[in-house]
């Protein structure tokens, strides 16, 4: 079968394209006016912002300048008080100085009065000497007086009033008197609150301070109790026993806190 073409008029063809070109060009007009609108917007916005920061930079430039006149008004207030300062203390300077020259003037002058002192005592030292050497005859007499006094015992005055011999004051001396063979001695330790016999008696320790040397002591003897109260070190305590009656004593050379020690002394 034979085809049929069919064959539009060329005024059609025109018209079309005509059409497209208009909207097209209707389209770009569009755009070409939001694009100016908004760059107008924009360059609106920077005129503002750049008259801001004009404002601002104005009112920073006015401090800036306010600040500087301070800062000099400052330097010219300080620079004054500094001239100040410096004749205040040129004028100390001089008065500390006038106050050195006093004080050593005074010192020079005290020194002077010390060495005429020390002179004095230096010509009063050399006489002392001379009367110091006429002495040594004296002191060594003395000394050889001396060292006899302590080759020997003390004696003493019994607490009945009743001369008492030679006294031993240590266990030294003690044994030094059991050789000499007067009378018998019996050395003994108490301790406190605890009786003890020595010899033919008994002997019990009350109570002590150490601090002032002192104690207290009862003696049993001839069914009897003797206190000695509130003794000394070295005091002779005295008391008569046995059948004669005859004089013991007691000496204690040594106490502590909880005892004592010293002898008993009885006649042959």
């Amino acid at each position: 079968m034979p085809e049929t073409v069919e064959i539009q008029p060329a005024g059609n063809r025109t018209n079309t394209a005509a059409v497209v070109a208009a909207i097209v060009v209707v389209i770009l007009f569009a755009i070409s006016l939001y694009l100016i609108f908004n760059l107008r917007g924009r360059v609106n916005s920077l005129e503002a912002s750049a008259s801001q920061q004009a404002i601002e930079t104005k009112g920073i430039q006015e401090k800036l300048h306010m600040t500087n006149k301070n800062v000099e008004a400052g330097m010219e207030a300080l620079g004054s008080k500094v001239g100040m300062t410096q004749e205040e203390l040129a004028k100390r300077t001089s008065e500390l100085k006038a106050q050195q020259e006093r004080a050593a003037a005074r010192l020079a002058a005290e020194q002077q009065a010390t060495n005429k002192e020390v002179a004095n005592v230096n010509s009063a030292v050399s006489g002392v000497r001379t009367d110091l050497g006429g002495a040594k005859s004296d002191i060594a007499s003395t000394r050889s007086d001396l060292a006899a006094t302590k080759a020997k015992l003390e004696s003493a005055i019994g607490d009945l009033n009743v001369h008492s011999g030679l006294i031993a004051k240590n266990h030294d001396e003690l044994e030094f008197l059991k050789h000499k063979g007067d009378r018998n001695y019996f050395e003994f330790k108490l301790n406190r609150k605890q009786r003890s016999p020595v010899s033919t008696v008994s002997l019990e320790l009350k109570k002590t301070d150490p601090k002032k040397s002192r104690f207290t002591l009862d003696v049993y003897a001839d069914d009897h109790t003797i206190e000695k109260k509130d003794r000394t070190l070295g005091e002779p305590l005295q008391f008569y026993t046995g059948r004669d009656k005859q004089l013991y004593e007691v000496v204690v050379f040594n106490v502590s806190k909880d005892s004592i020690s010293g002898y008993l002394a009885t006649p042959k």
